[in-house]
C-alpha cells in the first residue's frame, strides 16, 4: 500500500509519497526535522492520495467484532438482545448476533476523516437492506456526486454503500461532509 502526504508549514509545501514498508521511519524522519528546524511547527498533515472530483470513490473494509458490539451496546445502551445473544437472534428470524446498524454506518465518517482531516460529517440518510452479522467483512464505499465552494470550503455530498459477500448491498444512503480549508487544495470542483 502506498500513502501519499502534504505538509504545510507557512508558504513551505511537502509532497510526499510512501511505501507501507518506510512510512512510520519517513514520517518520523521529517517531524523531528520539522521541530528542530520550525519551532512554531503550525502544521497539518493529510492522508489523501489525490485530488477529489466528482465520480470518485472512498472505500474502506472492516470486520466489526463481539468487542465492537459489546462496547457499542454499553455507550449508546442499546442492549436488544439480536445484537448481543446469537440464540435471540435465530429466535428472531437472522443466522446469528447482527451488528448495530448504526455502529456499520460509523464506517462512513471514518472514511471521511481519513481522507480529509478536519471534515465535517455534516449528515446522514440510511436505508438497512440486509442484515450484517458478528465476524463478517464489509466494504464501505461512498462516492463522491456533488461539489458546491462554501466560501473557503466545500460542500461535498456522497452516495454511500456498504456491501457484505463482495456484492450484496447491506446498506446504503446518502452524507454530506463539509471538507475544511485545510482540504480545500485536495479538491477540483470542475471534476
Amino acid at each position: 500500500m502506498v500513502y501519499g502526504f502534504l505538509f504545510r508549514c507557512e508558504s513551505v509545501e511537502l509532497r510526499l509519497t510512501i511505501s507501507f514498508s518506510n512510512l512510520f521511519e519517513v514520517l518520523a524522519t521529517i517531524m523531528s526535522l520539522l521541530s528542530t528546524r520550525m519551532p512554531s511547527f503550525r502544521c497539518f498533515s493529510s492522508s489523501a492520495t489525490c485530488l477529489l472530483k466528482l465520480g470518485d470513490s472512498l472505500k474502506q473494509t472492516r470486520i466489526f467484532s463481539n468487542e465492537d458490539v459489546i462496547e457499542y451496546a454499553k455507550i449508546t445502551s442499546d442492549y436488544n438482545p439480536v445484537h448481543l445473544d446469537s440464540e435471540s437472534a435465530r429466535n428472531a428470524g437472522f443466522e446469528d448476533q447482527l451488528v448495530h446498524g448504526m455502529l456499520v454506518a460509523s464506517l462512513f465518517p471514518q472514511i471521511i476523516s481519513f481522507h480529509c482531516p478536519g471534515a465535517i460529517y455534516a449528515s446522514q440518510s440510511l436505508q438497512f437492506k440486509e442484515p450484517i452479522y458478528i465476524g463478517e467483512e464489509i466494504f464501505g464505499e461512498m462516492q463522491l456526486f456533488s461539489l458546491r465552494r462554501m466560501k473557503n470550503r466545500y460542500v461535498a455530498k456522497f452516495k454511500t454503500s456498504c456491501f457484505k459477500h463482495g456484492d450484496l448491498l447491506a446498506l446504503d444512503g446518502e452524507a454530506v461532509a463539509i471538507l475544511p480549508s485545510s482540504a480545500v487544495t485536495q479538491v477540483d470542483p470542475l471534476g
